[in-house]
């Protein structure tokens, strides 16, 4: 009989090896888990905590819509690439966006709302003790709340203190107790976080702070869902249509130039010249592309789930779009194999670490602070001591494929705007 340990560990492997997430490779290694529950709430998992969040509350109120259409309606894909150089302490940072208006959460969640015929409530205040009242009051009420606390002061993703104030992602706090906030953060089991560490949290982000949404849905029935996904259709073909450069598609067409222009002060090879922090930046392209990182993965693959979904409601032929994006999704995986490879020692360690971090949060709801420790020193090292023999061929490849994804993507998107019915 395979124990409990020998489980989590071949889920860990196989999560490092295909960057799926914790549900999707449990149910390879071990079939379908049952969801689980707390004192009334039903842990849905999840895979964007966007729209995770959103579908996880609605259920709970007895409306069922579906992360992929939630997803859908909120616009669906974005694209967005920036490199943050911060000279306080001469440190790079790789940003990555996928889903639309990735950059504007209050603007997301207020559009996807409004399309599914949702009434909310959004709070926001700068006192500390206001922000904490409003939140024990709507939980003590039976309300679970979105909130957005700073993913560092939370505490249970161990992330070092250089990262404090970096930002976060939506998560479900759906109950309280004398002295915790249980989380719901796309798992199969409750995330308790101390009182306190919750109200610092949630302050810390300055363009966001104490921000809190309380869902009060009426019914999202199917003509309401088949609305809200054709104007997110429309929302993702039109957003990914501009010229933007940092928050569309040609995000990935600079992305691309970047990535190998020595001449750029901007570039890789000269921003990495000393390969200090060259592999932190790598690992930020395999955590944001694959579902293992923190905000879902390149969501390819959900947006296909939500075209499938969609198709029966508007009598639309989606199903070889849905095809195309899977196939997109396979090619961004490829491109996080390329800028992480297993075949290198260390960051084959990176990469189990960060996956077993994941599944503990997913399954147990904590996780092992000696994987914490071991991770952050690991990267520290191979910060200062890339294990990366030949950039300029590093760059080359990822730089071609990040191109390919920009016209594959660009045609793809050409495609599925020509079966849209005209306004």
């Amino acid at each position: 009989m395979t124990s409990k340990k020998q489980l989590k560990a071949r889920v860990r492997a196989r999560m490092a090896k295909t960057g799926e997430s914790y549900t999707a490779a449990r149910r390879h290694v071990a079939g379908v888990s049952p969801a689980r529950g707390d004192a009334g709430w039903t842990f849905r998992g999840g895979r964007h905590p966007y729209s995770a969040a959103i579908d996880s509350v609605l259920a709970h109120h007895g409306v069922e819509a579906g992360e992929p259409l939630v997803f859908l309606a909120g616009g669906g894909l974005g694209a967005g690439y920036i490199l943050w150089e911060f000279k306080h302490d001469d440190s790079r940072h790789l940003v990555l966006g996928f889903r639309n208006q990735w950059q504007y959460y209050d603007r997301w969640m207020a559009k996807t709302l409004d399309r599914l015929g949702v009434a909310f409530e959004a709070h926001r205040t700068a006192g500390a003790k206001g922000a904490a009242k409003r939140l024990a009051e709507e939980l003590d009420a039976g309300h679970p709340c979105i909130v957005l606390p700073d993913r560092q002061v939370i505490g249970y993703w161990l992330l070092p203190p250089h990262l404090d104030g970096h930002g976060g992602h939506p998560v479900v706090a759906y109950r309280r107790d004398e002295a915790d906030v249980l989380v719901d953060d796309r798992g199969q089991a409750p995330v308790r976080v101390p009182a306190e560490r919750m109200d610092a949290a949630r302050a810390r982000v300055s363009s966001y702070k104490n921000v809190l949404h309380v869902l009060r849905p009426g019914e999202a029935g199917p003509g309401r869902l088949a609305e809200a996904a054709l104007a997110g259709l429309r929302d993702c073909v039109e957003h990914l249509s501009v010229s933007s450069d940092s928050f569309s598609l040609p995000a990935w067409r600079k992305w691309s130039r970047m990535i190998t222009d020595g001449g750029n002060a901007k570039g890789w090879p000269r921003v990495f010249a000393d390969g200090r922090g060259l592999s932190g930046a790598l690992l930020s392209m395999w955590e944001g592309v694959e579902p293992v990182g923190m905000d879902g993965g390149n969501l390819r693959d959900l947006f296909a789930d939500a075209l499938d979904q969609a198709a029966p409601l508007l009598g639309l032929p989606l199903g070889e779009p849905a095809a195309e994006f899977r196939h997109l999704h396979a090619l961004w995986h490829d491109l996080a194999e390329a800028a992480l490879p297993s075949d290198v020692p260390e960051f084959a360690r990176m990469r189990e670490l960060t996956a077993a971090i994941r599944e503990s949060l997913l399954s147990e709801g904590t996780a092992s602070p000696e994987d914490g420790r071991e991770l952050w020193e690991l990267r520290a090292v191979v910060d200062r001591e890339p294990p990366v023999k030949d950039t300029g061929a590093l760059f080359a490849d990822l730089g071609e494929r990040i191109a390919g994804l920009y016209r594959a993507e660009t045609e793809a998107v050409a495609r599925l705007r020509s079966l849209l019915p005209e306004r």
